[in-house]
C-alpha cells in the first residue's frame, strides 16, 4: 500500500529592517538570526478554570497546544521561547496536572523559557517562578525588537506583541471563514501574533490600507492585503 506523506508546511517571510520572520502556521514566529521561537496567548488551564466553575470542558486542550509547542521546538531547535503573555489562564487552571505537563515539556525541550506577564497571568508571577520560566512584568527589547503583551504605541521600533488573539474574515462568493491570522501594521511597526492556545476566542480584525493579515489555514499561512 503506497503511503500518501502530509505536504509541507507554508510559511511566510516578513523582513522588517535586519529582522527576518518566519510566521509558521502553528501559529508562531521563528527567528534563526536569534535562534529564538515567539509564541503568545497560550492560555493552559483555561479548561481547567471552566471546570472549576461547573462547565464540562476536555482537559486535553493543554496537551494539543503544548504537543504542538513541542514539535516546532523538535523541528527548529530554537535557544530561546518567548511567551508574550498569558502562559495560563488563571489561578483556578493552575491544577496538578496542567502544572505537571509544562514541566514535563520543558524537560523534553530543554528550552530556555521567558514569559512576559500578560493579563491573565501577571497576578501569577509568584507561582510561574517556581516553574523554570524567567518572568518579566515589562516589556523587552531584543536586538532592536520590542517583545511585549499589549500593542506599543510609540511605533519608534518594530514591536511583536499578543493579548489581541487577531481573526480575519474571509468572504468567498457563498463560503464565509474567519482564521486566525498575523496582524502586520507597518506604519505603527507592529505585528500581533495569532492566540496559541487550542481552547482560545479571537477578535475580528479590520485591515487599514497598507496592512496585512496573514492567514492560518491547516498547514499553510497566507497573506491578505489591503
Amino acid at each position: 500500500m503506497l503511503l500518501m506523506s502530509s505536504p509541507p508546511a507554508v510559511t511566510e517571510t516578513l523582513t522588517v529592517g535586519q529582522v527576518e520572520l518566519v510566521l509558521l502556521p502553528q501559529r508562531a514566529i521563528y527567528v534563526e538570526s536569534l535562534k529564538l521561537l515567539l509564541v503568545s496567548d497560550v492560555h493552559l488551564g483555561k479548561a481547567e478554570t471552566f471546570q472549576h466553575h461547573g462547565l464540562p470542558v476536555p482537559s486535553q486542550v493543554n496537551d494539543a497546544t503544548l504537543q504542538r509547542l513541542e514539535g516546532l521546538c523538535a523541528q527548529y531547535s530554537p535557544e530561546h521561547l518567548w511567551i508574550l503573555g498569558d502562559l495560563f489562564h488563571g489561578r483556578e487552571g493552575m491544577a496538578d496536572g496542567v502544572i505537571d505537563a509544562w514541566l514535563r515539556f520543558l524537560h523534553r525541550t530543554q528550552v530556555s523559557a521567558h514569559l512576559i506577564l500578560g493579563n491573565h497571568d501577571r497576578r501569577l508571577q509568584d507561582t510561574l517562578n517556581q516553574l523554570s520560566v524567567d518572568c518579566l512584568v515589562d516589556a523587552v527589547e531584543v536586538e532592536g525588537v520590542l517583545f511585549s503583551h499589549e500593542p506599543d504605541v510609540d511605533g519608534e521600533r518594530l514591536n511583536i506583541c499578543g493579548h489581541i488573539h487577531p481573526c480575519f474574515r474571509l468572504t468567498m462568493g457563498c463560503d464565509r471563514l474567519r482564521l486566525p491570522c498575523f496582524h502586520w501594521q507597518p506604519r505603527q511597526q507592529r505585528l500581533t501574533l495569532p492566540a496559541f492556545g487550542e481552547f482560545t476566542g479571537g477578535y475580528d480584525i479590520a485591515l487599514a490600507a497598507g496592512e496585512t493579515a496573514y492567514v492560518v489555514a491547516e498547514e499553510a499561512v497566507v497573506g491578505f492585503g489591503r
